[in-house]
């Protein structure tokens, strides 16, 4: 292993990443003008991300061919809209839930990944995987528990762990068909990225006409100029932190990544804790370090050999 340049790709993830996870907390819960409107134009938000993704991973892939692509059309049809599905979700229950939840709550996908899996007929996991999983729901139940001398509104199950719950679910949908495209096609990244980001452009366009979203997010951006730089800067990190995982993936393997990957996480909570006053209370905290030692060791442990596609 060529340790310089695992540690490029291991900084680029992590600087990408964490900047993202700032200006998607910013555009979100951000109040704009002297009435503190909020950015509610989430299918706009992501559309703007996903149309950059596709324009990068297409000159990617040209500067590198990577052969001929197999995969039938409707895998990635419907692995787009999954995928698609778990994002606008996830981002949507930012406008209820502060971001730690919102990471906290993501980290458990290898839940329905691993449940789904079993239901589709793969074949039973090692006693060491579900150890490991039990930890991230243990850890997941303890973070998203209210307590019940709170009064407040926020005491009770919200929409925003709804959403949460809802994106996990088509999480475990997109590794599901991801996992056939592999086996079936052996689906090479640069392919996945640029048809994924294609349909999800496709969807996300009929998605914002028939809402009329996009009269909405223009003449929002219109009002507040200020959020064109955050849109284009928070596109910008989701396109190149992609490209340093895949890099990763291509020449280290997918362990290595995923390590990279649920370390950055981590952080991530905690500069959204120092930098956006998202205190966390004792119990959170516990159930923070319990929900990565899980995801940890499963990445050390738990992981098999074969490369796998992976996204963020």
């Amino acid at each position: 292993m060529k340790n310089p340049k695992f540690l490029v790709y291991a900084g680029g993830i992590f600087a990408c990443y964490f900047y993202f996870g700032i200006l998607q907390e910013q555009i979100t819960r951000g109040e704009y003008g002297p009435d503190k409107e909020k950015f509610k134009c989430i299918l706009g938000l992501v559309f703007v991300q996903c149309v950059v993704n596709y324009i990068f991973a297409k000159i990617v892939l040209a500067a590198k061919p990577q052969g001929e692509d197999t995969t039938q059309i409707k895998y990635y049809a419907s692995s787009s809209l999954t995928y698609l599905l778990a994002m606008v979700t996830s981002n949507m229950a930012l406008q209820w839930v502060n971001y730690p939840t919102q990471v906290i709550a993501k980290s458990g996908k290898p839940i329905p990944v691993m449940i789904l899996g079993v239901l589709l007929g793969r074949k039973s996991y090692p006693l060491k995987k579900y150890i490991f999983v039990l930890l991230i729901v243990t850890g997941v139940a303890m973070f998203m528990y209210k307590d019940k001398k709170s009064a407040s509104s926020d005491s009770t199950f919200g929409f925003g762990e709804l959403l949460l719950i809802l994106s996990l679910t088509m999480d475990g949908l997109t590794g599901a068909i991801q996992e056939r495209m592999r086996h079936e096609s052996q689906t090479r990244s640069g392919h996945m990225m640029v048809n994924m980001n294609k349909w999800s452009v496709f969807y996300l366009g009929i998605g914002i006409l028939i809402t009329g979203e996009l009269v909405d997010f223009i003449t929002f951006v219109g009002r507040y100029p200020t959020i064109i730089w955050r849109l284009m800067m928070i596109s910008i990190a989701s396109a190149l932190g992609q490209f340093f995982i895949f890099l990763t993936v291509s020449e280290f393997g997918p362990l290595p990544c995923s390590i990279i990957t649920t370390t950055r996480k981590f952080f991530t909570v905690l500069g959204s804790v120092f930098l956006f006053g998202n205190a966390l209370i004792l119990r959170q905290w516990i159930a923070t370090i319990v929900v990565f030692s899980g995801l940890t060791l499963d990445a050390m442990f738990g992981k098999s050999s074969s490369k796998v596609p992976i996204r963020k």
